[in-house]
């Protein structure tokens, strides 16, 4: 009954991580790592899970081939669970052209067909958490030319903002879904006491504002990186208090 969790890539079928494979990726004159990579292994592993009975969590989706397959083994009766982080239901490809190596993430960011799927994944519950898949990297990395540059990016003060802005807005997910998808779901799948609001439950709580507007900016990050492809944009869902344990641990 222990959860498996897993990075889904063949870097046997990647010719450079980082970047989806195609026309962006010929643009920036690197060899990219294809979708196929991240889909084959997918398929591989939810086969594994229907006959073995194991409970498996994909991480970090990014392809709508591979929502499909996670939809099609759940249908089956696997114990499959998918994951997304806020960068691949909010951004393209496209962002590697804009913010270089900022935008260099493994799985890659996709194409707009990709992201709508996994949109259609959360909205239909073929995709069951949303988690950041954060990887500080100080400015001297991310600097170098792309192919050298470190993949990854900072997520854990975007998050909610990007969930509310791209999801919640836009009347994909309810608040509440939104919500779900980010705490209870996944401390009930790896058996944790946390997640729920009640009386008794550890005092773990975020205070924040919908409605309220902040622009992404390096000086107003709490985090010692500013690795962030959504610098100097404008999201919805201000965070006010954060409490952990009972104690106020953040104020805006």
């Amino acid at each position: 009954d222990v959860p498996i969790s897993l990075h889904e890539e063949d870097p046997a079928l990647i010719a450079s991580p980082g970047i989806n494979q195609g026309a962006i990726s010929r643009q920036l004159g690197v060899g990219g790592a294809p979708a196929l990579a991240e889909e084959s292994l997918v398929a591989r592993d939810c086969m594994l899970a229907l006959r073995s009975g194991a409970k498996v969590d994909i991480q970090h989706i990014s392809s709508g081939v591979s929502v499909d397959v996670v939809r099609s083994m759940k249908k089956l009766g696997a114990s499959v669970y998918a994951e997304v982080t806020p960068q691949h239901f909010s951004l393209t490809e496209q962002a590697a052209l804009e913010r270089g190596a900022l935008a260099k993430v493994n799985p890659p960011l996709r194409t707009e067909a990709d992201r709508y799927a996994l949109i259609r994944g959360l909205k239909d519950g073929t995709i069951d958490f949303i988690a950041t898949d954060h990887a500080p990297h100080s400015r001297e990395e991310k600097a170098q030319p792309l192919n050298k540059a470190p993949s990854g990016m900072i997520g854990l003060e975007t998050a909610l903002a990007l969930g509310i802005t791209n999801l919640v807005r836009k009347g994909h997910l309810t608040l509440l879904q939104l919500l779900e998808k980010m705490t209870i779901n996944p401390a009930r799948f790896y058996g944790l006491d946390c997640g729920t609001l009640q009386a008794g439950a550890a005092a773990d709580l975020v205070i924040f504002d919908e409605r309220e507007t902040w622009v992404v900016e390096e000086d107003k990050f709490r985090s010692k990186s500013c690795n962030s492809p959504f610098l100097g944009m404008e999201l919805y869902g201000t965070v006010h208090y954060t409490i952990c344990g009972g104690r106020v641990v953040y104020e805006a």
